[in-house]
């Protein structure tokens, strides 16, 4: 059998035209979408793991991709290191995870969904109401980018290709748990809850582990997001950001690995490209034929003329 499969053949091309994104782009908006849609990617991977592979629809998500973002913002603002930062906001995202979890796992269906609402909107609430602390509606500045082994990550092509080696590892991690004993079971869990009680399985734990793993990504994903905007809001924990995340997971496809990026794909080029798909399409190629006519030097590329508007 070849080794050259589709699928290989497939992932190998995304994986070059990622690789080879922002030389062909050009124009640093564009590739500022991009890092969008990588870092949105992981969110909705994270909230995947219980809508597509648990069956638990949250509605909360939002309030841990804030945590994350609040805490590691409020720490550098306090003077701490980049590295200090994410590991400790990382952490305290995992503790509102936990509670989260213990709290929301108490029912399912339609009674998760409503916890995991409120569960958010408390965070929301917090954000918003507490001045003195998170800075209420005037948010949280974060003026620098970590600079990991002495790289700058200031500029748009250096900060998305940090936001793709994130993004890669964390499909990479999904893909791990997916196929793991645990990623069985946990959709033993979405499909036949009653059957695995019976088989000896502990359904609430399976569920509860794989919530934790859930809020770990966001976690990361709300670092990305705050690295990103070097600000976070109130609005970043509003039903509003969760809502955009499930519709990212279910408008690309639950319980698939491609689903959930395809969706956020969609979701951040309609919310960034408000002339529309084919026209901001368009200007894209366009934008990416001009750069590789300018690195064409006197080459063919310089003889063939613009696509049309």
């Amino acid at each position: 059998m070849s080794a050259f499969t589709p699928r290989r053949l497939g992932v190998g091309l995304a994986l070059v035209l990622l690789l080879t994104l922002p030389i062909w782009v050009g124009n640093p908006y564009y590739i500022n979408i991009s890092s969008q849609i990588l870092l949105f990617a992981v969110f909705a991977l994270a909230l995947n793991v219980l809508v597509g592979y648990a069956g638990l629809v949250s509605l909360g998500h939002a309030g841990l991709f804030a945590t994350a973002g609040y805490a590691g913002a409020l720490l550098l603002q306090a003077g701490y290191g980049h590295f200090f930062a994410d590991c400790a906001a990382i952490a305290i995202t995992l503790v509102a995870a936990t509670v989260f979890g213990a709290l929301a796992l108490r029912s399912t269906g339609i009674g998760f969904l409503m916890i995991t609402l409120a569960l958010g909107q408390i965070v929301w609430g917090v954000a918003y109401r507490w001045a003195s602390l998170p800075n209420g509606d005037n948010g949280v500045n974060v003026t620098t980018r970590p600079a990991p082994l002495g790289l700058n990550l200031a500029g748009a092509s250096s900060f998305y290709y940090a936001t793709l080696l994130i993004f890669l590892i964390a499909l990479v991690a999904m893909a791990v748990f997916v196929r793991s004993p645990l990623g069985a079971s946990l959709r033993g869990t979405r499909d036949q809850a009653r059957r695995m009680n019976a088989l000896g399985y502990d359904v609430w734990l399976i569920r509860f582990l794989a919530f934790l793993f859930s809020g770990f990504w966001s976690a990361v994903a709300g670092l990305l997001f705050i690295y990103y905007n070097n600000f976070i809001s109130p609005q970043v924990a509003a039903l509003q950001t969760s809502a955009e995340v499930l519709l990212m997971v279910i408008s690309g496809g639950t319980g698939t690995l491609l689903g959930p990026i395809a969706g956020a794909a969609i979701v951040v080029i309609i919310t960034f490209m408000p002339v529309g798909l084919v026209p901001g399409s368009v200007r894209l190629w366009r934008h990416g034929w001009r750069a590789l006519r300018k690195r064409g030097g006197a080459g063919v590329l310089r003889n063939v003329p613009e696509p049309p508007a």
